[in-house]
């Protein structure tokens, strides 16, 4: 059977969509990226946002058209979108043979089996993935799952749970497995990497799981992903400046930065709070990038609350700003908030928060200039043409760097380069210095898990 997966949402999604593929192929399923020669269509779906869900919608209808008109023989839903909605999906969508929801993920292959496409259920580990991308040289590390933080506008603890931390021991061999087949950067993710080990209480933390990491492979780029600034902790500090394999990157969300709308979001920090723990991070960490992530018109915002957030990007200067638009998700805390910001004046915010930011991330960036930095090779192309991303850059998120005289290297090379400009605003101009390594001559789909060569309880004691 020749199957397909389309995966929606964010990097938790594609993680759970490795482990998908990796069960399929080991019941004798072809994964094929052509969905018009696929059998079986799995679509991954997220129901973070109204165009999160909308787009998981369109794809399922999309699949549904190629079981009427192609090979295919059965559309499966699952993820988030599935696991809030799966009672009205299944009346809207007849055409969708199957929903699991995220809490359904081991249910895939005895329902498969059961109608027929596969031939039996494999005995297969849950941290098993295979790769389904086209960078194979960059992986993400999922930690943990769900959320306990509450944020009035979020819906991912209604999706995902409460927040559940996986092994230590569990996530090392994970990560060993990443790097046998051919991962070059791992991005660690989770709803807020800091709570990790909070919930088992072992001692272990996210300092200890770095720890683990960098003792037990040899991956040379480790990055942390969506970090709330209370868990920007000392000890945590310490190794990013420390360790050059933890790359001085922190996503740090802080979603707003006036009081009064920070507090009716329920986030837990405030303006000054921030303000303070970024000079901090900076002051360890004096190379880092910041990233952060900001919602407009959520409920009750007035202009001055807008301006207080306008001024304090223009202040904070943060690398990188990902902004949204305010959109009301059923059951959520928000949701019985007047939505009161009317769409064009959240429309409106979002363009003027999005130029400014545009010019600081510009003037950010033309601080860099006439340095060497470390970058990794992720695309090589005709003529010659070579894209990669520094350091301060994280995968399809914060821009390329284009990359002149370097023909010869290949995807997964790290690299230093000497950078000459900042050209549309978001990207690095930059020439070959050194080749400081080679990808692996070709990656692997390793499905073993190696063993630990040292307790993974004993980090940081």
């Amino acid at each position: 059977m020749k199957f397909s997966l389309v995966t929606l949402g964010c990097d938790k999604n594609t993680v759970d969509s490795e482990r998908y593929v990796a069960q399929l192929t080991d019941s004798g399923a072809e994964f094929t990226t052509d969905l018009a020669e696929a059998e079986v269509i799995v679509v991954n779906t997220c129901g973070f946002i109204d165009a999160a869900k909308k787009e998981s919608i369109d794809a399922l209808v999309e699949a549904g058209r190629l079981k009427e008109h192609g090979t295919c023989r059965a559309v499966v839903g699952v993820g988030c979108m599935v696991q809030r909605h799966k009672d009205e999906l299944i009346d809207a969508l007849p055409e969708v043979d199957l929903f699991l929801g995220t809490t359904e993920i081991d249910r895939l292959i005895p329902e498969l089996h059961e109608r027929g496409f596969i031939e039996d259920r494999p005995v297969i580990h849950p941290g098993v993935r295979l790769f389904t991308g086209d960078l194979p040289h960059v992986r993400y590390l999922k930690v943990s799952e769900g959320c306990d933080h509450g944020c009035a506008f979020c819906a991912i603890p209604l999706m995902r749970g409460r927040h559940r931390s996986f092994e230590l021991g569990e996530l090392v061999r994970e990560a060993q497995l990443l790097e046998a087949q051919g991962a070059v950067e791992v991005n660690l993710v989770a709803q807020d990497l800091a709570h990790y080990g909070r919930d088992v209480r072992d001692g272990n933390g996210l300092p200890e799981l770095l720890e683990a990491l960098l003792a037990e492979t040899t991956l040379p780029w480790l990055r942390l992903l969506y970090v709330y600034s209370a868990g920007l902790t000392p000890k945590l500090l310490e190794i990013m400046a420390r360790e050059p394999r933890v790359l001085p990157y922190v996503d740090m969300p802080i979603q707003h930065a006036s009081d009064e709308v920070l507090k009716r979001m329920r986030r837990p920090e405030r303006r000054q709070v921030i303000r303070e723990r970024v000079a901090h991070i900076r002051e360890v960490v004096p190379d880092v990038a910041i990233r952060t992530t900001c919602i407009v018109g959520f409920p009750g915002e007035t202009d001055e609350d807008f301006e207080l957030l306008l001024n304090f990007l223009e202040e904070t200067q943060f690398e990188r700003v990902g902004a949204f638009t305010y959109s009301p998700q059923e059951g959520t805390h928000a949701a019985a908030l007047a939505d009161d910001v009317p769409d064009a004046v959240k429309r409106e915010r979002l363009e003027r928060l999005t130029e400014l930011q545009r010019v600081v991330t510009a003037e950010r960036y033309e601080l860099r200039v006439g340095r060497v930095a470390r970058a990794i090779v992720d695309r090589v192309e005709g003529g010659g043409i070579v894209q990669a991303r520094t350091l301060w850059q994280a995968d399809d998120i914060d821009g390329v760097t284009r990359l002149a005289g370097a023909a010869a290297v290949r995807p997964g090379s790290l690299v230093d380069v000497a950078i000459e400009s900042v050209v549309d605003d978001y990207d690095f101009q930059t020439t070959l210095v050194r080749i400081i390594s080679a990808p692996p001559a070709k990656p692997t789909r390793v499905r073993a898990l190696p063993v630990l060569t040292a307790s993974a309880g004993s980090y940081g004691r």
